[in-house]
């Protein structure tokens, strides 16, 4: 490689963390805080719509589906149009239509206007997740990559908190709309996050602009000789079918696409269970409506420290055995909440859940992020996430039906407890493609040569 050649994805992989690099962790951070705001608000709402509308709980359960629906179509829509037209461009417009329909849900009078608004929301949820988790891990030095993702994840889980909290202060008042006008706050930072956030790098050198990514890489690799000669090259696997799905099917990574599809599934049913409906689980077995929201609280206060945690131990122990752990953690925490213990104890299996559901789902997202070469990568996570949607489709209507058998509420959390078993038994199966075995020794290869040449130099 010449004096004046750089290649960029190696000089990203090998910086040191930056201003840069937390500021581009940051505003993902903020972005996605609401995202997962917008999840937790149909917990704390859909008690309060049952009361208001008058409706059954297989009702209130395929209403808290409208979103997720929405969120499979955007997935698989923004997650392939950002490798095509960056992922700064559909970041601004996945927000700019979760936030706004949300707030315009809080003006819903009936199911029908609120299913409607709230399906037009989830195609800004569902396309936002993938390019956040993209930009992020692109950006991310090498050997700190799961634990920035999983850092800018937590803003999910915190976003959960801040539903949370604010359901108890102030639906009391002022009812449950307010919680949806909260939700319009981030129209309010557009401008801020078009200015400060980047666009991917890979995007800017493949369409050619090439001085945008020079400016960009002065500042994530400071340390790196960099000049208007110096050539940007790209080191990424070239692969056939270009952006779409069948590209993510060839060079020997077809299992492991179905493994993921089938992980996003059971673990997304699992989180949309929980996040709708565990205030009205906890209700059902016998707290009141206050102490059920602390409850939601303990979930999404545990699923931070899963989630930051679980992403340090990655990076030590790789992402596999970590999500496995999670996933197994969970399955015997949801297990027994069924069963009578003290509250301290209850809370503390309800973190767990937490920690399991969003945790495990979370360090998925940047499992699948270091699957895919950069070509596809917005595409493997948006298809990954857009499948996982028709779990999060079923999971609120599962819980609906059950609630609505008046099952034991045992019977009730094992079943949420289920497909994250079968999420772990998927995630034991999920091996690299030889492609990737062959990068991984030509890597190996070439710090050897490095380093040999540095030693006679």
């Amino acid at each position: 490689m010449s004096a004046n050649t750089m290649n960029v994805n190696n000089a990203i992989d090998n910086a040191k963390f930056t201003k840069s690099h937390l500021s581009i962790m940051l505003w993902c951070l903020i972005l996605i805080l609401f995202d997962g705001y917008d999840l937790a608000i149909n917990g704390v709402a859909l008690p309060l719509l049952m009361k208001d509308w008058g409706l059954t709980t297989v009702q209130a359960g395929m209403l808290a589906s409208t979103a997720l629906a929405g969120m499979m179509f955007g997935a698989m829509l923004f997650g392939t149009l950002a490798d095509k037209i960056g992922r700064k461009k559909v970041i601004m417009i996945c927000v700019f239509l979760f936030s706004g329909f949300t707030f315009a849900g809080g003006f819903a009078s009936n199911p029908t206007e609120f299913g409607a608004l709230r399906f037009l929301a989830g195609l800004g949820i569902g396309g936002v997740l993938p390019n956040l988790v993209a930009l992020t891990s692109e950006y991310a030095p090498k050997k700190l990559r799961s634990t920035l993702v999983t850092t800018m994840f937590s803003g999910y889980a915190m976003g959960g908190i801040m539903a949370a909290l604010f359901g108890s202060w102030f639906t009391p008042s002022f009812g449950w709309p307010i919680m949806f006008f909260i939700a319009g706050f981030p129209l309010l930072l557009l401008p801020f996050a078009w200015k400060f956030l980047p666009e991917s790098v890979t995007f800017l050198v493949k369409v050619k602009r090439h001085e945008e990514a020079r400016q960009i890489l002065k500042k994530i690799s400071p340390e790196q000789p960099l000049s208007t000669d110096t050539k940007l090259e790209l080191s990424e696997v070239t692969v056939p079918g270009g952006t779409t799905v069948k590209a993510l099917y060839q060079q020997g990574r077809g299992i492991g696409t179905a493994l993921f599809w089938l992980c996003f599934f059971m673990c997304l049913l699992t989180l949309y269970a929980l996040g709708s409906w565990l205030p009205k689980l906890m209700m059902a077995a016998g707290y009141s409506m206050g102490s059920s929201l602390m409850f939601l609280l303990a979930m999404n206060i545990g699923a931070v420290i899963g989630t930051v945690g679980g992403g340090i131990l990655a990076d030590r122990f790789h992402l596999k055995p970590v999500i496995i752990s999670l996933c197994l953690a969970g399955a015997v925490a949801l297990s027994l909440l069924g069963f009578n213990s003290p509250q301290p104890v209850l809370y503390f299996l309800v973190a767990v859940a937490g920690a399991s559901a969003i945790g495990s789902q979370i360090l998925l997202y940047s499992y699948v992020a270091q699957y895919y070469p950069l070509s596809v990568r917005s595409t493997g996570i948006g298809w990954a996430s857009a499948v996982g949607r028709t779990g999060a489709i079923v999971g609120p209507i599962l819980i609906g039906i059950l609630l609505s058998k008046e099952f034991p509420h045992q019977v009730n959390f094992m079943a949420v407890g289920i497909p994250v078993v079968i999420a772990a038994v998927a995630v034991f199966f999920i091996r690299k493609s030889e492609t990737d075995v062959e990068e991984i020794q030509a890597e190996a290869l070439s710090k050897k040569a490095l380093k040999a040449q540095r030693s006679l130099g």
